[in-house]
């Protein structure tokens, strides 16, 4: 007998019938003896509507306390119906919500921080043979105010559950059978990978994939909470996310990750002076806007350019924040593209094999496919391409490595 934490998404309790069939399936758990405990969030497309409510009545300008009330909501309907249907299927459940759980977090509103979990009641009520059914994406400060975890807060709430009893396994049940070899719908012989690490897993969510979220990636790494990836509406081991095995051959290459949603922006003719990089990017970070990739080219007559990649939905804002900037600095211009894409490598056996750098830029430029800026890790090789290209360059590089393969 195992003590298992769920996970079900948006799309897997997206309807009352997809409700009924998690009650289904939860109730085959408990009938072969396991403990489980349920996380899920609100149905799939309930806290977008909540959400442009919010902003609408506020005129744009909701009032951050106020929005956790109202998305956290969400949550509070899925788990009374999965209650419901569990009851139906003659298996003890109750819903909970973050207070009752006391899951603490701090005031940080739409993206707290979870900070300890109580989870005295929890196990009282698992060992009476109750399923509790608790509610994801929220948490409670200790002002007694609702919070939420920002988006893909209810796989780090599950893990944080999970980590807190101690759980054998923390299984993420989703509208995928598992973690890809890359996008499935980009690269058709893309396969399911049986296992990955924490650390590969964390870089392809970072990545661009969208099986997980990297906060709950992290969660589950720093405690070492073993992680399922299995679809709900079907049978099937998954993908299990784990510590390296020291005791296997790991392959160079475990995954292509690509995002599209990506802009790049650059500061030309800027002087090449200590504190320039500060003077730049201060008032992007000031803004809230997330920079990812870096590159300052050698300097040529004491001036040198400055290229960085922001979210597409940032690039305008951030060229605007520029403008001032490149007047301060005496910087020649400031410029930008927003059709690139980046596509990326990840795997643990690059630590113990040289030349993929050189293995994947020359399959790359087999296919005329310019790069733009690279970035690099221990486990990762990034390259920022021209958008259109993007899709070519991921089937490429699963051809080259061999990802088809098993």
């Amino acid at each position: 007998m195992s003590l298992i934490v769920q996970k079900y998404g948006g799309t897997s309790v997206g309807d009352l019938e997809r409700i009924t069939g998690v009650a289904q399936r939860i109730a085959r758990y408990r009938r072969q003896g396991h403990k489980v405990a349920v996380v899920v969030s609100a149905m799939s497309g309930e806290t977008n509507r909540l959400t442009a409510m919010g902003e609408d009545i506020s005129q744009q300008r909701p009032d951050p306390r106020e929005m956790d009330v109202l998305t956290a909501s969400g949550e509070q309907v899925t788990i009374a119906l999965l209650s419901m249907a569990l009851q139906v299927e003659s298996i003890d459940a109750k819903s909970m919500l973050a207070d009752q759980v006391a899951i603490r977090t701090d005031s940080a509103h739409g993206k707290a921080r979870i900070l300890e979990i109580d989870t005295d009641y929890l196990r009282s009520e698992m060992d009476r043979g109750c399923v509790p059914v608790v509610a994801g994406f929220q948490g409670v400060d200790k002002n007694g105010n609702i919070t939420t975890l920002g988006r893909g807060g209810s796989d780090t709430s599950a893990v944080a559950l999970a980590s807190a009893l101690q759980a054998d396994e923390c299984q993420i049940c989703t509208d995928v059978d598992g973690v890809y070899t890359a996008d499935p719908r980009v690269v058709s012989e893309a396969r399911r990978l049986d296992h990955v690490t924490f650390e590969e897993m964390l870089e392809l969510a970072s990545l661009g994939s969208k099986v997980l979220h990297p906060r709950s990636v992290e969660f589950a790494g720093r405690y070492r909470i073993p992680l399922r990836v299995m679809s709900t509406f079907a049978d099937g081991p998954g993908t299990l996310i784990t510590v390296e095995n020291e005791n296997m051959e790991q392959p160079i290459v475990s995954g292509i990750a690509h995002a599209r949603d990506e802009a790049k922006i650059t500061v030309s003719g800027v002087p090449d002076i200590p504190g320039i990089a500060s003077k730049i990017l201060g008032p992007v970070g000031r803004a809230n806007v997330e920079v990812d990739m870096i590159v300052q080219n050698t300097a040529a007559d004491g001036l040198t350019d400055f290229t960085f990649t922001v979210t597409r939905q940032d690039y305008e804002r951030t060229i605007a924040l520029l403008a001032p900037v490149v007047e301060e600095i005496s910087a020649r211009s400031v410029s930008g593209d927003n059709e690139i894409a980046k596509v990326s490598m990840v795997g643990v056996g690059m630590r113990s094999h040289a030349g993929v750098a050189t293995r994947m830029f020359d399959c790359l430029a087999s296919e005329n496919i310019n790069i733009q800026m690279i970035s690099t890790s221990e486990i990762k090789i990034s390259v920022v391409v021209a958008e259109k290209y993007m899709e070519l360059a991921v089937r490429a590089l699963h051809s080259e490595f061999g990802l088809e393969e098993d």
